[in-house]
This record gives C-alpha cells, sequence and structure tokens, in this order.
C-alpha cells in the first residue's frame, strides 16, 4: 500500500496534524469507557489520505505504549489499528454513511476479541475465553457508541477533510 514516493513536508505536517488530532481525542474521551473517536479518525484518515495513515498509526501505538506502559494491551494495538486502517482501504469505494456506520459498530464489537490473542501466549485459550466473555458488555458498549458516533459525525467530519485536502492539495 505504501507507494514507491518520497515523503514531502506537506507529508510530515499532515501526518503530524493527522496524530495529534487522534491522541487528543484518545485523551478527551478517555474518561468515558469504550467511547472513543480515534476508530473514526482512522477510517476518514485513510479515505482522505491513503498511505500516510500507517505511519499515523505507526506513531499512534508507539506514543501509547510510551504513555500507558508496554503490556500485552499494547500488543493488541500493534494489530488492531493497522488492521482497521487495512480493512478500510480495502472498502475505501463505499460512500454510504450507513456503510461506514457499521463498520465502525462491528469493529468496536470485535475489538475486544482481538485484544484477547496476545493473552493465549500468557496463559492459552482458557484466558482467552474468560477475558473475550468478561469483556462483551464493553464490547456491546463499544459497537453502539462507534455506530452512533459515526452516523452523527461522519458526514461533517467529511465535509471538513474535503475542504482541508482541496485548499493543501493532498
Amino acid at each position: 500500500m505504501l507507494r514507491d514516493k518520497r515523503i514531502t513536508a506537506k507529508d510530515v505536517a499532515l501526518m503530524g496534524v493527522m496524530l495529534a488530532t487522534i491522541l487528543a481525542v484518545k485523551q478527551a474521551l478517555a474518561f468515558i469507557t469504550n467511547v472513543e473517536l480515534v476508530t473514526l479518525f482512522i477510517i476518514l484518515y485513510t479515505l482522505f489520505f491513503g498511505w500516510r495513515i500507517f505511519y499515523v498509526v505507526a506513531g499512534f501505538v508507539l506514543i501509547q505504549g510510551f504513555m500507558y506502559g508496554f503490556g500485552a494491551w499494547w500488543f493488541a494495538y500493534v494489530y488492531i489499528w493497522p488492521l482497521l486502517a487495512s480493512l478500510t482501504y480495502v472498502f475505501r469505494k463505499k460512500e454510504s454513511v450507513w456503510f461506514w456506520s457499521i463498520f465502525s459498530g462491528l469493529f468496536g464489537l470485535v475489538f475486544g476479541g482481538l485484544c484477547t490473542i496476545p493473552y493465549f501466549f500468557i496463559e492459552g485459550i482458557h484466558m482467552v475465553i474468560t477475558w473475550w466473555i468478561a469483556g462483551i458488555p464493553y464490547d456491546i458498549l463499544h459497537c453502539v457508541s462507534n455506530f452512533i458516533l459515526c452516523l452523527i459525525l461522519f458526514i461533517p467530519l467529511k465535509r471538513a477533510l474535503m475542504k482541508l485536502k482541496n485548499h493543501f492539495e493532498f
């Protein structure tokens, strides 16, 4: 997905703004369990700025590790957020706010299950199943909040990003 292209100063500035935005919305909503805008911003940034998102996601994951420690949860972030960007890229031709809201909701629903994978290597399948079942109520909340936030914010944020992209010719 990464093109043979030099990264310009404009790319670095854009990626810095994308990373700062994702970190800011993560921190702003951190006090509300499983309500987040990271998913929505990764989806939108992938749709608008393509390959650049993979550098942004790498920065996000690394900074999260430095901020909160490099525990088992962090290893899940290493594959979960790039997976979201990759799946978004696969479906990038979809225009419907309903599609992206459902996609975002489903991602929230499976997020907890994806987070259990590192625990397989710690204690085996029993720990994975225990963690996953214990987290189902939170996964449902994550699903619903992702769906609602995407349904409400996708179009206004999309319009803002269109103006930004057209103004700066990315």
